[in-house]
């Protein structure tokens, strides 16, 4: 694919991790920081498998 599609699909994908992100953080209110730090964890780990996922796509 051409540069510009990559680009796009990248910054849609960090988007959408920023997007989570930010809807788990005001979501509930009650969260410790170990909780926190485990749904980040998960959260990086799906943002890398979609990226995975859409580059695979544009092969």
């Amino acid at each position: 694919m051409n540069k510009a599609t990559t680009t796009a699909m990248t910054g849609a994908a960090v988007a959408m991790a920023a997007g989570t992100a930010a809807y788990m953080l005001s979501r509930n209110k009650n969260h410790t920081g170990k909780a926190l730090k485990k749904n980040a964890a998960k959260t990086i780990k799906t943002l890398g498998s979609v990226l995975n996922s859409v580059e695979q796509m544009m092969r």
